[in-house]
């Protein structure tokens, strides 16, 4: 068998690093469906998988795909998915399944203009409203952006680690240009990479719970077939994970799958900021529009005007105090975003008045360019 961490230098899209990085992670197990402009990770998956002792399927549509993964997790395998717009919609529902179930796994979502069908082959972000709100009820959930394929790939094993830890599916929000950029990839040797299981479960077999949270708020996880007693469903249900119809019972295992996310959101939460310290003009970007952002910022620089950013590693959950913090201090806020205004709209709600707030952004199918947000930090100055 070839080794599962293929260390060194690497020329790699941001999708084949994607897919490097879940197999760094541990990734045993893909699960999906062709789609563009995410089906390079299953293509490479299907080679490297096989490679390294793993199971890769195509099965017959999205919905079957999210249902593929959460069975191979709830037997003890770490698992992916990759998917576009389209098929992001149809994993929805079995993401909800993941989420009520508390099942450990990465889901990648490569993004294309849309609505419907749009345009596939060209980038957007428009489906960042979609990965926190997509599926019904209430619940938390965990989403990370990458700007870069060498990103793309650290990202995924963070991912992973995260799922493992709060026993959740984590979301990758990566985009088409991100998706096709090749880049330099460097992959470090495997001792260097921290990896993250989920909590075990301790003492006797037959007295387990597997929703019992543990000290962190979350429960230990037992593997299907390994003698402990298990029960999964999308009914709310107990700590023995059996279905109990009362208003009492939903709001305990709500709090639960929402509480051990915002109880532990300084951990989660990652966000990079450059040029902020004395700023007066605050960009907030992720992803591909995170990297013509950087530049726009030197140039206003250059040209005397104190700008400066905030990239959002972290979209989900969203960084509300740092953004508070922010508005409380500069003169504007300006979202870049690859969408009409999606976490514009959190940018606003968070700033709450406190700093004007203005939205750098169209449909999608183009990058925007450090020109137009130059000229947007100019026009913010001189107010």
């Amino acid at each position: 068998m070839k080794p599962a961490v293929l260390t060194g230098e690497h020329f790699l899209t941001g999708d084949s690093a994607c897919a490097e990085g879940a197999l760094a992670a541990g990734c045993r197990f893909f699960a999906g469906y062709p789609i563009t402009p995410a089906t390079e990770i299953a293509e490479h998956m299907s080679k490297r998988l096989p490679e390294v002792g793993g199971v890769f399927i195509q099965m017959e549509d999205e919905m079957a795909a999210m249902a593929a993964v959460l069975g191979a997790s709830c037997a003890g395998a770490k698992g992916m998915t990759a998917t576009s717009g389209p098929g992001f919609s149809l994993m929805m529902e079995n993401l909800g399944l993941g989420i009520a179930m508390e099942t450990p796994c990465v889901v990648v979502n490569v993004q294309r203009a849309g609505p419907s069908t749009g345009l596939p082959t060209l980038g957007a972000q428009g489906d960042m409203m979609q990965a926190r709100w997509g599926s019904h009820g209430h619940y938390e959930i965990i989403a990370l952006a990458p700007a870069s394929p060498q990103e793309i790939f650290f990202q995924t094993i963070t991912a992973f680690n995260l799922s493992e830890t709060y026993r959740l599916p984590v979301l990758i929000m990566a985009d088409e240009v991100v998706g096709h950029l090749s880049e330099r990839v460097l992959i470090p040797d495997p001792s260097k990479i921290r990896l993250e299981s989920r909590p075990r479960p301790k003492g006797r077999k037959d007295r387990f719970r597997p929703f019992h949270p543990g000290a962190n708020g979350v429960a230990p996880m037992a593997n299907a077939g390994e003698g402990y007693m298990v029960h999964f469903t999308g009914l709310t249900h107990d700590e023995r994970g059996y279905p109990v119809m009362t208003a009492e019972a939903h709001t305990e295992m709500v709090s639960r799958i929402t509480g051990k996310i915002r109880a532990n959101l300084d951990k989660i939460i990652q966000v990079e900021e450059y040029r902020l310290e004395d700023a007066d003009v605050a960009l907030i970007s992720y992803g591909i529009s995170s990297r013509s952002s950087y530049s726009a910022v030197d140039e206003a620089r250059a040209r005397g005007i104190k700008a400066g950013l905030l990239r959002l590693i972290t979209v989900w959950p969203f960084p509300e105090e740092k953004i508070r913090e922010l508005a409380g201090r500069v003169k504007c806020l300006i979202t870049v975003e690859l969408n009409l205004g999606q976490i514009h709209l959190e940018v606003q709600r968070c700033a709450a008045g406190m700093a004007p707030a203005l939205l750098v952004g169209h449909a999608g199918g183009t990058v925007i360019t450090p020109a137009r947000i130059l000229e947007e930090i100019c026009g913010a100055s001189r107010q």
